[in-house]
């Protein structure tokens, strides 16, 4: 995506000159508040929305050139609303729905549903019907319909927005997998830095419509300055070990991002202390 823009028919402005890439084998999560343009960026990748200046190019494939025909193929998008994307009488039905698009027979298409709802954990759920779903049974089915027809990208908005513990964990895990054995590149915008710390390879904090830093987790999320310009607030694991640095007097030159990072730098510590 270079500089590319968008107007609302009303005149608001969802993204501005934004600049975005997606790399082969990794999670990158575009963090910033309520409308800072992560929704309109997602629903750029795969076609829904289009530029009102700039383009966006997939795979070698140019939208202003080729238009958006087959993008969806390239790029799948998982809703931040599961009900926008389930609406077939059962969840195999739902989930056949893409692969059948593709071109694949009954048969083949089945076999890719129930793949894919194995793989997210929800194969039980085969015969269910989808508006009887809880809110984590619902997101699992979106991302199982989405991995059924196995795009190189999938992008999530706020996957994890409104779930249960267990299942926030779940999608967590499944977002892991999918990155490193389906071979899938992952796109989540999300406002849960929280979650960002702990599975991007790369973080884009998005301001105002338009991406104005980025790097690894640990760049981005001990930056405090950029993380109060976008108006976000720190992930709990970093501003716990900021605030231990400043009570203790010491310089953070080590960065933890999750829990288990942290608990070993704080035993390291005791055992250094014991010694001395």
């Amino acid at each position: 995506m270079d500089c590319a823009s968008h107007v609302y028919p009303d005149g608001s402005v969802g993204i501005h000159d934004m600049c975005f890439r997606v790399y082969k084998d990794e999670i990158v999560a575009i963090c910033g508040p309520n409308g800072s343009g992560k929704s309109t960026l997602i629903e750029h990748l795969n076609g829904l929305l289009v530029p009102s200046e700039g383009n966006i190019q997939v795979r070698g494939k140019d939208i202003a050139r080729d238009g958006r025909g087959d993008l969806w193929k390239e790029v799948g998008v998982v809703f931040q609303r599961s009900e926008d994307q389930l609406f077939a009488p059962t969840v195999l039905d739902d989930v056949m729905f893409g692969p059948k698009n593709l071109g694949l027979t009954p048969e083949a298409a089945e076999r890719a549903a129930m793949e894919a709802l194995e793989a997210v954990g929800a194969a039980d759920l085969v015969h269910k019907l989808p508006n009887y779903l809880s809110g984590g049974q619902k997101r699992l089915v979106s991302i199982a319909g989405i991995m059924a027809m196995r795009p190189p990208v999938i992008a999530m908005d706020e996957p994890t927005s409104d779930l249960d513990p267990v299942h926030c964990a779940r999608i967590e895990a499944l977002i892991r997998e999918i990155r490193n054995h389906a071979g899938i590149s992952v796109v989540i915008a999300t406002h849960d830095l929280e979650l960002a710390a702990r599975i991007a390879d790369r973080v884009c904090l998005v301001r105002n419509g338009a991406v104005y830093a980025e790097g690894t987790p640990r760049e981005i999320f001990y930056n405090t300055a950029l993380i109060h310009d976008a108006g976000l607030t720190l992930p709990g694991i970093v501003a716990t070990w900021l605030d231990y640095c400043r009570e203790t007097g010491r310089e953070p030159a080590e960065r933890p991002l999750t829990r288990a990072d942290l608990v070993d730098l704080l035993t390291r510590e005791r055992t250094r202390k014991s010694l001395d």
